[in-house]
């Protein structure tokens, strides 16, 4: 039977809406199941020239090789990988980015003040591509609007479900990989559909429209 990849803490203050520590309000994580796509199955989504360049030239990034342009449907976040850190997950996040792997796909786990969770092609975070990552933990904080590898209880399980944290997370540091950080639109992170379903669950959740490198627009 599948069951979710998910993170260590999921637990928030009613007060702050950050996360607290606790060991009853730490559930242990789950075998993620992945199993492979069809190239097929996949959706390529295209932004029009004009708008391509004008995303080139509203956005001054330091490497657009290395920046990724997120759509979603309140607005245009823009991530900067750390690709000097994390090379391996960096390179296969463009990899799978480019060949339109992520254009809809869900926000399927989402909890207020924690994080947001996408990734899986199935929409329940059960699945991945079936390709695993080998860890690349490094001394990036998990922070507002830092972007991180879900994985399973197995270090080396990373695949193609990815976090957006909403805020600071300090307890994850050092055990999940982070390959970016939100360094615009993080707004529109923030409006993301929260999950009111056991452990983040989203019913009719958002999608990602799409997701793609600047250096290809």
């Amino acid at each position: 039977m599948a069951t979710e990849t998910k993170l260590l803490k999921t637990a928030k203050s009613a007060q702050n809406k950050t996360p607290k520590l606790g060991k009853t309000e730490t559930p242990k994580l789950a075998k993620s199941e992945t199993k492979s796509l069809k190239s097929a199955e996949t959706k390529k989504l295209t932004v029009s020239k004009t708008r391509a360049k004008k995303i080139k030239h509203s956005y001054p990034v330091k490497d657009a090789e290395n920046t990724l342009l997120l759509r979603l449907k309140d607005g245009d976040v823009i991530i900067e990988m750390f690709a000097d850190d994390a090379p391996n997950h960096v390179a296969r996040i463009k990899e799978l980015a480019r060949a339109g792997f992520y254009n809809g796909l869900k926000f399927h786990r989402v909890i207020d003040g924690f994080m947001a969770q996408t990734g899986c092609p199935y929409g329940t975070g059960t699945g991945g591509t079936g390709k695993k990552l080998k860890a690349e933990f490094n001394r990036n904080p998990h922070k507002r609007g830092t972007v991180s590898m879900a994985r399973s209880m197995l270090p080396d399980s990373a695949d193609s479900q990815f976090f957006i944290c909403f805020g600071d997370c300090d307890w994850l540091n050092g055990q999940y990989t982070v390959w970016g950080q939100v360094v615009s639109g993080m707004e529109y992170v923030d409006a993301i559909k929260k999950g009111d379903g056991p452990n983040g669950a989203v019913s009719n959740p958002d999608e990602i429209i799409s997701l793609s490198v600047i250096a290809d627009l």
